[in-house]
Formats: C-alpha cells, sequence, structure tokens
C-alpha cells in the first residue's frame, strides 16, 4: 500500500481524527494554562512593587519626580520590557492601596510571597491574581477609592470571563449601584451571561422626574401617562431598547390579550415584556406576566431570538413579598418600583413663574 494511501486512511479513520482534535485541545489548555500562571506572576509582581512604594512612601521620600526617575532607571536596567512606565508605576500603588488599606488581613496559609495577603477582605488573592492588568486599570480609574465596587466588578469579572470591552461596559453602567434593588429571577431562570446583562437592562426605581399628570388625572389617564413616559425612558436611557407596540395584541383561541407594551431589546436578543401598574406590587401580577412572557415566547418569538424577559413596573412593592413572588416563577421577572417627583403646575402657579421671569428680564 502506498504511503500517501495510508495518510488516506489515517486522516478518514474516526479515531485520528479524535486523537488530533485531543491534541489539540490539551494544547490550547496548556497555553491558557501558561498564560494564566504568567498574568498571575506578572499581577504579583505589581502588587509587591506597588506594596514597597507605598510603604517606604516613595513619593515623599525621593520627590515629585520619583515615579519618572524610577520609570527610567527601571527601563535602563531592562532594555525591552514593558510595563515601567511611570503612569503604569502609579497604578501599582494605586493597586495596592485600594485592595489592601484596612483590608489587608494578617499574611495566612502558604502564600508564595510574605508581601502577598492570601484574603483581600473577602477576596481570594487567588482571584485578584486572576484578572489582567488591563482590566484591573479600568477598575482603578473607575471606582476611584471605592474598594466594594472594585471587589464587586473582579468577581463579575471572574465569575462571567468579561473581556476587557465587556467590563468597561458594565463600569459604564450603574449595576453596581442597583445590585440587589430589582427583584428578579434571572440569576436562575437565564443563562450566563445573560442572566446579568437582563439584571443591567432593570432599574429600580424608574425615576419619572419628566412626568406632568395632573391632580384630577383618574387611574385610567394616570396609566396611560406612565406608560407613554416608560416608552420614552426606555428609549432615551435604556440602552439596547427597540419598541415594538403599546397594548400590543395576543390572539389566543378566539379571544385576545393585550401587553401594556413590548419591545425588543438588541443587547439581550430577546422580547421584553412591560407590564405597569398604578397601584402596589400583587402577587398575582406575577402570573399575569409570565403568562404573557409565554405567549410572546410561542407565538412571536423565532429562531436565534433568546427568552422573552417580563418586567413589572409598579407604585410600590413589599421586598419580601416580590422576591417569594418571582421565585414561584419559572419565566424570568423582574420587578421595579417607579417613582413620581412633578406634577403639571396649576394655571396660577404658571402666571406666576412668567411673571418671576419678565421681571428678571426687565431688571
Amino acid at each position: 500500500m502506498a504511503n500517501n494511501d495510508i495518510g488516506q486512511i489515517l486522516v478518514l479513520s474516526e479515531d485520528y481524527k479524535n486523537w488530533v482534535e485531543s491534541i489539540s485541545l490539551r494544547y490550547r489548555q496548556c497555553q491558557i494554562k501558561a498564560a494564566v500562571s504568567v498574568n498571575r506572576e506578572l499581577i504579583s509582581f505589581y502588587w509587591t512593587l506597588g506594596q514597597e512604594i507605598v510603604e517606604r512612601e516613595a513619593e515623599k521620600q525621593y520627590g515629585t519626580k520619583f515615579y519618572s526617575s524610577l520609570s527610567r532607571d527601571l527601563k535602563s536596567s531592562n532594555p525591552g520590557i514593558k510595563g515601567f512606565a511611570s503612569t503604569n508605576l502609579r497604578y501599582m500603588a494605586k493597586f495596592y492601596t485600594l485592595y489592601a488599606g484596612t483590608n489587608l488581613p494578617q499574611v495566612v496559609g502558604n502564600s508564595s510571597s510574605s508581601n502577598l495577603p492570601q484574603l483581600v477582605g473577602d477576596l481570594q488573592q487567588e482571584d485578584l491574581f486572576a484578572v489582567p492588568w488591563g482590566h484591573h486599570r479600568l477598575i482603578i480609574d473607575r471606582c476611584k477609592d471605592d474598594y466594594e465596587k472594585a471587589v464587586f466588578f473582579v468577581k463579575k469579572t471572574i465569575h462571567n470571563n468579561w473581556s476587557r470591552a465587556v467590563l468597561e461596559n458594565f463600569l459604564d453602567t450603574d449595576l453596581y449601584e442597583r445590585q440587589g434593588k430589582a427583584i428578579t429571577n434571572f440569576a436562575y431562570s437565564l443563562p450566563a451571561p445573560q442572566s446579568d446583562l437582563a439584571q443591567e437592562m432593570t432599574k429600580d426605581p424608574y425615576n419619572f422626574d419628566f412626568l406632568t399628570i395632573q391632580e384630577d388625572y383618574d387611574e385610567k389617564q394616570l396609566k396611560e401617562a406612565l406608560v407613554d413616559n416608560v416608552i420614552k425612558l426606555l428609549l432615551e436611557f435604556g440602552k439596547g431598547f427597540a419598541f415594538i407596540g403599546k397594548e400590543y395584541p395576543l390572539p389566543i383561541g378566539g379571544t385576545e390579550e393585550r401587553i401594556d407594551l413590548l419591545f425588543y431589546h438588541l443587547w439581550l436578543h430577546c422580547y421584553v415584556v412591560v407590564e405597569v401598574k398604578v397601584k402596589a406590587f400583587n402577587s398575582r401580577d406575577i402570573g399575569q406576566t409570565a403568562t404573557y412572557v409565554a405567549i410572546v415566547d410561542d407565538l412571536i418569538r423565532r429562531e436565534g431570538d433568546n427568552k422573552t424577559i417580563g418586567l413589572i413596573i409598579c407604585k410600590s412593592k413589599n421586598n419580601v413579598l416580590a422576591k417569594y413572588a418571582v421565585g414561584t416563577s419559572k419565566e424570568p421577572i423582574g420587578i421595579s418600583e417607579y417613582e413620581l417627583s412633578n406634577l403639571l403646575p396649576t394655571p396660577e402657579e404658571i402666571e406666576t413663574k412668567l411673571s418671576e421671569d419678565t421681571d428678571v428680564d426687565e431688571k
């Protein structure tokens, strides 16, 4: 049998192809482990150098041009090595200060260096050093001296394997400030990272400062005003929302149900059912919203779309009741409140304001 025939048999062999795939997989895993190992050593080094800069009070001891001098001398001693720019040296000092400070416990366990903490607050050393340096610099810039916020984003980065671009997007939102406020079941009703994106999508409360309503509005008029302003708020500030319809009809077995609002979220690639309630949250609202979510999944969702999400925006909610209520639904549902702060001024108030403006113009 010719050699090229043997090669052809080997190539066509299922066992051979599986072996090749196994070799490739093991090599990629080896590369990943090597990269992670190198990253840990690098971040460990940056931590130690940052600690030395801080503990020496180097800028006080060596003068205001300390960072420039150290950068120049390190580059001279280590030609071709990146990472010793004066800006980066400042980040190392900030890195140590942010995560050490009063949160630094006594060194325990078998740490490879006596300078490294085994535990930084509730953040494990191995987790802190697993995050790439570019991520750390972003977190330092955006979180400033807020240790809890920084730890929050470090953990989120690790848990969701965020790229630097994804991390930057989340740092630009108020994900940390809102965390734990909106009541949802996204964590266990949606797969990661969709669950985090869905949580980021919600706000609690939704503040309708710009909503103008009259004191003599009846419940129906108030509902209409709220619905219109939810549309405006989500389209202007909700990043990724595309409006589908208001009072959107769902024909079911000869009858017709109507959703208050239906959106499509471009980042989540899913429909979002929004129900607006002018009264306090009632556990029955979960059943209604879950039904609408299921119908949209069945009748409207297409191949490539993710699971439809439900959002209830209500006047107020009992957080304990809301948590139990979302726990009863297999459909992903969030519950948020809304706040009203501005009423439409009366004719007398408008006249007074105009008079004040005229007086100012005449002076």
